[in-house]
């Protein structure tokens, strides 16, 4: 399972994600895009979300930390 996880540094449910994948033990790439607004433009287009994070497994967006969950 790939799971790629779209992070800003001062988001709340950022860092809820990634600490609910560490608790289960699920490996995880974090890109963070805080000052990188061509990729978060990118995450717009392609979720139609503006809020991170933005969590993709196997290369399916699946939504944020409450879809996660």
């Amino acid at each position: 399972m790939d799971i790629k996880l779209y992070t800003t540094t001062y988001c709340s449910y950022c860092r809820a994600a990634k600490q609910l994948l560490t608790e289960r033990r699920l490996p995880f790439e974090e890109i963070d895009c805080t000052d990188d607004d061509a990729t978060r433009q990118r995450l717009v287009e392609e979720t139609g979300r503006r809020t991170g994070p933005q969590i993709y497994i196997d290369g399916t967006p699946i939504g944020g930390f409450d879809d996660l969950a």
